[in-house]
């Protein structure tokens, strides 16, 4: 649920806001080693994999805060909630899974952080992971049961996310029908609310709204996650230097991080996010095979289907989208099964064109072909400087390889150049043997795990 506070440090980050007022930001934070001694890790894929664990920490909370919240009792000092955060390579994309706090899992061989004592590989629900032995064990966990590597782990309890909500300016949550649940004390009736930071910690641990239980209350982590960003990034936040440091100290004044991520990190973010909109995030539950799967000493616990899970974070090490794109209907029905089946969609692929020739207009000839087969050109194609150009040529980052595999499918005959640092727009430099723009789409598969767009759950 407070994963909502620490992705938005990334978003507030993409408003390219200086250094200047960056600086220092991150002195607030309080670091862990959730690394330490780690091997036989997974290997490395493409994008960043964030891991954001919720506790139920409240110890700062006040008591009329505790009264009016519901937020009375011992904490269980584990995990409330678990999200595996994805940044896509080319930073145009964020896919957000969670982790039923009660799934199954396999807890690694492990020393007790509480007792000291040394316990084997064992059954357990993830959440247990936490308790026993902190950071460490929850990502080895994690790692363990999804196969992805994590690059980074941030730790957020209820304070942080109050004031985090607070600070923004609250956020609007639509609801179809009513939602009351005696245990939270949540209570709106069926429209548009205006949530503060009390509120909407209520909307996010709310689990006895409905049947749903766990798996309804993680809908509503991620419909309000999506809301969250869409308030972060139309709301001002990320302009108005003021107030964006007010809400930066707000989220990190109780966040724990791993040593790495820090103010050089939320920069370098900042320069590649600053498009990010809702409709740039993505959502999803991993999927569950058994939601009562009984343990012995354990109890009920949630059983991931393991073959639908495996698809689901194999798209995850592979950056590819986990939720369907709206895909542009063909010209002609006609012409629909020429087009060549790529690998990343043609409009999320940024392209500027060079006109290598002597040619007079080809560059705005080959800039409008590929704008109409789906491609994100610049539309002011250029002039290649230096000689004319035999071959034409698709030089790319190659970070981007993927990409510019794809941007060559649509040129037949290109050569494929890799230029270390050229970022994530890709060049076309058409050359003398230019024969033209061949149409492409990228095939959508049937996913087994339903996702949701970020701009499809937030309020219209």
């Amino acid at each position: 649920m407070r994963t909502a506070t620490a992705l938005s440090v990334t978003v507030l980050a993409a408003g390219g806001v200086g250094h200047a007022l960056m600086t220092g930001l991150d002195t607030g934070l309080t670091r862990v080693d959730p690394f330490k001694d780690m091997k036989n890790r997974p290997q490395a894929g493409h994008g960043m994999n964030v891991l954001v664990v919720g506790t139920d920490g409240r110890d700062r909370i006040t008591p009329e805060e505790r009264a009016k919240y519901r937020l009375g009792g011992a904490p269980c000092h584990c995990t409330d909630t678990v999200m595996l955060v994805h940044l896509s390579q080319d930073r145009d994309r964020a896919s957000v899974v969670s982790l039923p706090r009660d799934s199954y899992a396999e807890m690694p061989e492990h020393t007790d952080l509480t007792s000291g004592e040394r316990h084997h590989a064992h059954p357990v629900k993830l959440n247990a992971a936490y308790a026993e032995g902190g950071p460490a064990l929850t990502v080895r966990t994690v790692e363990s049961m999804t196969g992805v590597k994590i690059d980074h782990y941030l730790e957020v309890d209820f304070t942080s996310f109050m004031r985090t909500v607070d600070a923004v300016g609250g956020v609007r949550i639509c609801t179809p029908k009513p939602l009351k649940d005696a245990y939270t004390g949540l209570d709106l009736a069926a429209g548009t609310h205006e949530l503060d930071g009390g509120q909407a910690l209520q909307y996010v641990r709310s689990r006895h709204v409905d049947g749903a239980a766990d798996i309804g209350r993680m809908q509503r982590q991620q419909k309000f996650l999506a809301a969250l960003v869409e308030q972060v990034t139309s709301g001002g936040v990320l302009f108005n230097p003021v107030r964006f440091r007010a809400v930066a100290t707000s989220m990190l004044s109780s966040v724990r991080a791993d040593e790495d991520f820090g103010t050089d990190q939320m920069l370098s973010l900042s320069k590649a996010m600053r498009g990010f909109t809702p409709a740039s995030s993505e959502f999803v539950s991993v999927p569950v095979g058994d939601v009562s799967f009984p343990v012995k000493g354990i109890g009920s616990t949630v059983k991931w289907d393991a073959a639908k899970a495996q698809q689901l974070f194999q798209a995850l090490r592979e950056d590819r989208p986990i939720a369907p794109r709206e895909a542009a209907a063909p010209a002609t029905s006609a012409k629909a099964p020429q087009d060549a089946v790529v690998d990343v969609a043609p409009d999320t692929i940024r392209v500027q064109v060079y006109n290598g020739t002597r040619t007079d207009g080809l560059g705005r000839k080959v800039d409008d072909a590929l704008r109409g087969t789906g491609f994100a050109t610049t539309r002011t194609p250029r002039t290649a400087p230096g000689a004319e150009r035999e071959h034409t040529v698709v030089e790319y980052d190659p970070r981007w390889d993927r990409s510019a595999k794809s941007l060559a499918a649509a040129v037949p005959g290109a050569r494929l150049e890799a230029v270390t640092g050229r970022g994530g727009t890709l060049r076309v430099i058409v050359g003398a043997d230019y024969k033209g723009v061949r149409a492409v789409r990228a095939e959508e598969p049937e996913t087994p795990f339903e996702a949701v767009r970020g701009d499809q759950v937030v309020c219209p």
